[in-house]
């Protein structure tokens, strides 16, 4: 066997019999229920673990991650995810977390390929075509902060109109949506301020939270430039 792999199955062992030494009955509990109250949707990327960032331990958030943490409403792999957290599990709370340095906002800011993922990144290039004036003139790595954020934010609107979302509340149940950032730099999770817990309040905290990322402005006469693709705008 490889030893690669083998330090992997002695890691493990060990922890586990840390865990049943230091905490009796850990394994036992988490064969017993899984009601987590939390889904986090997050990017694949291995320096984003979603337990050890919020401090959970397993058994109490429920996780879903895809390159750049996408959510498209003809995803039925996310979105039988959520469905599943939403109407079995009874989440509280989902929160789709982007992260800066993200390898895929980056290929999709810059128009890299990488391969077949380029046609998953379309998503976020799309976007950076569509809020172009909000991106183009800033510092190139100001650049793609501000697109890590902006796609954490369309992926809460999506979320948030999808069917499941809307048949949630439509049923009065209490979950809410959030959008959130981490650093890789400081370990800090950001929080967004675009939270949603029903349908209509997502058109205007979209609609607020976008407008935080102003359009460049001509120098001359301080007009706002031309915005066709914006429909915020």
């Amino acid at each position: 066997m490889s030893t690669d792999t083998q330090v992997l199955l002695d890691h493990n062992r060990a922890w586990a019999a840390r865990m049943e030494r230091e905490r009796p009955g850990f394994f036992t509990g988490l064969m017993a229920q899984q009601k987590p109250r939390y889904m986090w949707i997050g990017c694949s990327d291995s320096r984003v673990p979603a337990n050890e960032i919020t401090g959970l331990e397993p058994g109490e958030i429920f996780v879903h991650r895809n390159v750049g943490n996408v959510v498209v409403h003809s995803d039925l792999n996310a979105l039988s995810t959520i469905q599943f957290a939403v109407e079995h599990l009874k989440v509280k709370h989902v929160m789709v977390v982007g992260h800066y340095g993200c390898a895929g906002v980056r290929a999709a800011l810059q128009g890299l390929r990488i391969g077949l993922s380029d046609n998953w990144l379309r998503h976020i290039s799309d976007l950076k075509l569509r809020h172009r004036k909000r991106i183009d003139y800033l510092p190139s790595e100001q650049q793609e902060d501000t697109l890590c954020e902006i796609n954490v934010i369309e992926q809460v609107g999506n979320v948030a109109l999808s069917t499941v979302m809307q048949d949630a509340w439509d049923r009065g149940q209490k979950v809410a949506v959030h959008g959130w950032v981490y650093g890789l730099r400081d370990g800090l999770l950001k929080d967004l301020q675009v939270s949603m817990d029903g349908p209509d309040t997502v058109v205007d905290i979209f609609r607020a939270a976008i407008k935080r990322y102003p359009h460049a402005q001509h120098h001359a006469d301080d007009r706002v430039l031309d915005t066709a693709f914006d429909p915020l705008a």
